[in-house]
């Protein structure tokens, strides 16, 4: 592609507009990912423009947090009783982990919707399933403080369909840097990662999903990773996989394979943008438009 830079535009209540700069990097995923990402745009709209994170103090990100997936319970519930546990903390792995297995079960996996219970749902009970994994997500990240300023832009329903190829996922960093873009995990399910630092023990054949898929979907983190949780993280998932060996090898997936990696691929890099840029962003969370130029 003939692009040396991204752009995002932000906007606030009064619509004023703010845009920050990022350079490309120049690799094979970064080329498809820019061809993807102009093709959602024409065919498709951003599903949540105001999916931002990390904005405003952790009680109130926590109140919030657990008053929309509580009600989002009730959406599901009130069409046909599914769930039977609400969430009153944050830190309640354990429910967390039982609610993205309700998900993951009856959402179906990626590009296969073929659940009764997702068949037979309105479209505002299936809508509330997807967004059932993004508030789990969303609650994890906040309970273990993981909640930095950062934003998703997605395309709901985007078909999925390239994956990486096998020589680009020496291209996954563990580490994040601040204002930088990343790919975007784009399965239902769970990569050995995120088992391992949610200790998930509801792990089944369909819970295990590896980062395969290269979409249009992408996160921007304004914060950088501490050296202890970079090895924090290294430790869980090593300790993890030794704990649940026999899993990984029955599907030939021995330490140290590709799609164990960790971390995600960069994208492009913030090169412009004012000292005060986070203050400016914590009023301007809505995207209104992505390019390139």
């Amino acid at each position: 592609m003939d692009f040396n830079n991204f752009y995002i535009t932000y906007s606030n209540q009064n619509l004023e507009e703010f845009t920050l700069k990022f350079q490309l990097r120049n690799t094979s995923v970064t080329d498809r990912w820019i061809h993807k990402v102009l093709i959602a745009k024409k065919k498709f709209a951003i599903d949540d423009p105001s999916r931002f994170g990390g904005f405003g103090s952790i009680d109130e990100q926590s109140v919030y947090s657990i008053q929309l997936i509580n009600e989002t319970i009730k959406i599901i519930n009130d069409h046909k009783p599914l769930i039977d546990k609400s969430l009153n903390s944050v830190d309640d792995q354990d429910t967390l982990n039982y609610l993205h297995h309700i998900f993951e079960v009856y959402h179906g996996l990626l590009n296969q919707q073929t659940h009764e219970y997702w068949l037979t749902a309105p479209d505002n009970v299936r809508k509330a399933l997807a967004n059932l994994n993004i508030l789990v997500h969303r609650c994890e990240a906040i309970s273990r403080d993981f909640n930095k300023p950062h934003h998703y832009v997605t395309w709901y329903q985007l078909p999925k369909i390239d994956q990486l190829k096998d020589e680009e996922y020496v291209l996954f960093e563990d580490t994040v840097k601040e204002g930088t873009v990343y790919l975007l995990y784009a399965e239902i399910g769970k990569t050995l990662e995120d088992l391992a630092v949610d200790n998930d023990q509801y792990i089944f054949d369909n819970a295990f999903k590896p980062f395969r898929y290269c979409s249009a979907d992408f996160v921007v983190r304004f914060w950088n990773s501490s050296h202890d949780l970079i090895e924090s993280n290294r430790k869980k998932v090593k300790q993890y996989y030794d704990n649940h060996s026999d899993f990984f090898i029955n599907k030939d997936l021995p330490w140290g394979h590709p799609y164990l990696s960790t971390g995600a691929i960069p994208l492009a890099d913030l090169i412009e943008a004012p000292e005060n840029y986070l203050e400016i962003l914590a009023t301007h969370r809505y995207v209104k438009d992505v390019y390139f130029i």
